[in-house]
């Protein structure tokens, strides 16, 4: 075994009244500076800390680490990070005076060189922060780097310049709004934000937590908060599912959103008491996005509730019903952003947005301040049954819209809630069981972005076999970090959200009808990946390019709508590529039920609707995420 150079040296340093800065020490303390000084780093051992613009280095000085001792033919340096980026550090705090550990080595070396791992009392700080998992890049996992050193004042010195670096970070938010549903998934809301909590106050950003005490309580308290108070929050956390977001986005929405209702065929208007005329499209004429006039330039209400939604004004003296004087609410609606902490049973929002499903990654993406628009749809229903008098009642759904299966899978669940999440299997089982369809008409406007996009060969059954077990993966782009679709201008009709912008050369576009006996009709705003669904109803969906993806599944055997289910829950799967399924990516869409009953899947929640129109709304909110990593 080599010798193990002499640690008197290095004892004398720890002890001493001062660490060993370098000479650039007495530097400027802007955080362009470079700033050095020989600390202890935790487990580790002696090292020379570096501060720079971009973050904090370190290398080690004279300890058996450094020396690459060998031990039995063993090498006895073990792998570790030796830098860490500001915009990786969520957070910096002084422990005051305390332990240092010494050297940790490993396995046979930490037992046989026990005698220079020392323990030292100094005044130590942390740095929190975050890395990537070699394994799933989306996953990022807390690491946290504590340092020692005899001198107090250097000690806050370096807290000083770090936090002075991370007040650059402007988007990082300092005050947020959080709403705990504990009977989320299998009722561990309460526990999952617990686990979390840490997070946020280490990274200073302060907390007002609600846990919901009844369904509907985060709606009540969203739709009825003062302006004022809205705008002192710089976003609003979910700690929850799909559901339980959507609840507190429509609460936010509703009573302070405003766009024109969606656009209709004549047909479809002539059954709608009240329709405005401007909405109202000949279904045999070419629509082109001049067509449509908007009642404002801005889609936001200054003042009032959303017409027609059958929500009370109960904004206080300065909330939703009296705007502020100096409050510009579009300016409001675009700094705001939604956070979602999973805790739901699917939690297809945050796999799509994050990339995966853990309460620690979506924590960090709040608090280092991510931004990821989000589209939105506006569902419209005009009728609740076929004898119902036309009331029109407006929601808003950020992941999914489902009808048939989908409606009677949320419905026949609502029974079961007490299973937690294996309700929607069982509820799932006794609804294919069932195999029932549903006699209705869809109309929806046909782009020149669907006629000119991939389609698929309707040939012979032989070649559609081929295309389910031997896809071409080349035709999926899937929607990842800094997506090029979602940044790109929108290439359709603009529906008036405050991130559409008109296309200079508007192609022409049709309704397009399709009447008959389904088995389920879906539109999927996002992908909807989840653990049931791995690449989601829609492989494709993207975040925000201003599009639905309507699905149409039409009557067929059982066995042959098994298989499709059965090629959602695979990865690679192909569910659209059979003849019975119909995809269709549009911007607006209509329905019209001609049975009695009626029940919608709005994110996970029942919506009784008889008939109804919908649209996006492009990149309406923003969300605390960066998109999932390749």
């Amino acid at each position: 075994m080599e010798r193990i150079k002499d640690e008197t040296s290095s004892n004398a340093r720890m002890m001493g009244g001062n660490s060993h800065p370098t000479s650039e020490e007495g530097a400027s303390s802007s955080p362009s500076s470079t700033f050095r000084s020989t600390l202890f780093l935790d487990n580790v051992g002696e090292v020379l800390l570096s501060f720079n613009s971009d973050g904090l280095c370190w290398e080690l000085l004279d300890t058996p680490l450094n020396d690459r001792s060998i031990c039995f033919g063993l090498k006895l340096n073990p792998n570790f990070a030796t830098e860490i980026k500001f915009s990786d550090v969520y957070g910096v705090e002084f422990l005051n005076y305390g332990l240092i550990h010494g050297y940790n080595l490993p396995n046979v070396g930490k037992h046989l060189l026990a005698r220079v791992s020392q323990d030292f009392e100094m005044y130590r700080f942390s740095v929190h922060g975050f890395q990537k998992s070699k394994t799933q890049p989306c996953l990022w996992v807390l690491s946290t780097y504590t340092f020692g050193l005899s001198d107090l004042k250097l000690c806050k010195r370096w807290i000083d310049q770090i936090n002075t670096s991370l007040d650059i970070y402007v988007g990082r938010p300092k005050n947020v709004l959080v709403f705990v549903n504990p009977k989320s998934g299998k009722g561990n809301g309460c526990k999952t934000w617990q686990n979390v909590a840490h997070v946020f106050s280490r990274a200073k950003v302060e907390t007002k937590v609600i846990v919901t005490k009844r369904q509907g309580h985060a709606f009540d308290v969203m739709a009825t908060m003062a302006n004022k108070e809205l705008n002192s929050y710089d976003g609003f956390i979910a700690v929850g599912g799909d559901g339980f977001f959507n609840e507190i986005l429509n609460g936010f929405l509703l009573s302070r959103h405003k766009a024109p209702l969606p656009p209709h065929p004549l047909d479809f208007a002539r059954s709608v008491e009240g329709s405005s005329s401007d909405l109202v499209q000949n279904p045999n004429e070419a629509i082109a996005e001049t067509s449509y006039p908007y009642e404002d330039s801005s889609p936001l209400l200054s003042q009032g509730t959303l017409g027609g939604s059958g929500l009370a004004n109960n904004g206080t003296d300065d909330g939703p019903g009296n705007t502020d004087q100096e409050l510009d609410f579009s300016l409001l609606n675009d700094r705001i952003r939604f956070g979602i902490i999973p805790a739901g049973s699917t939690d297809a929002i945050v796999m799509c947005t994050t990339g995966v499903r853990d309460p620690i990654t979506s924590a960090l993406h709040i608090v280092l301040g991510k931004k990821l628009h989000l589209d939105i749809a506006q569902v419209v229903r005009w009728k609740t049954t076929s004898v119902s008098e036309n009331e029109s009642c407006v929601r808003y759904a950020a992941s999914f819209a489902g009808y048939g299966f989908y409606g009677d899978v949320i419905t026949e669940s609502e029974k079961y809630r007490w299973m937690g999440p294996k309700r929607y299997d069982y509820a799932g089982t006794k609804v294919f069981l069932r195999h029932r369809s549903y006699e209705a008409e869809v109309a929806y406007l046909e782009t020149e972005s669907e006629k000119t996009g991939p389609t698929f060969d309707k040939g012979p059954l032989l070649n559609r076999i081929r295309a389910v077990w031997h896809p071409d993966k080349s035709e999926r782009m899937v929607c990842r970090l800094n997506c090029g679709v979602c940044n790109s201008n929108p290439v359709h009709l603009s529906t008036g959200s405050p991130h559409s912008k008109p296309n200079p050369s508007p192609e022409p576009a049709r309704w397009q009808r399709c009447k008959g006996s389904f088995l389920s009709v879906g539109a999927a705003i996002i992908s909807n990946r989840n653990e049931r669904a791995p690449d989601g109803l829609v492989v494709d969906a993207h975040l925000s390019d201003g599009f639905l993806h309507l699905l149409l599944v039409r009557d067929c055997p059982r066995a042959s709508y098994l298989w499709h289910l059965t090629q959602l829950a695979r990865r690679g799967g192909r569910p659209l590529n059979f003849e019975f399924v119909e995809h269709h990516k549009t911007p607006v869409f209509t329905f019209t039920s001609f049975g009695n009953e009626s029940i919608w899947n709005l994110d996970g929640e029942p919506f009784p609707a008889h008939q109804l129109s919908a649209q996006v709304l492009r990149g309406l909110v923003s969300l605390f995420a960066s998109g999932p990593e390749v």
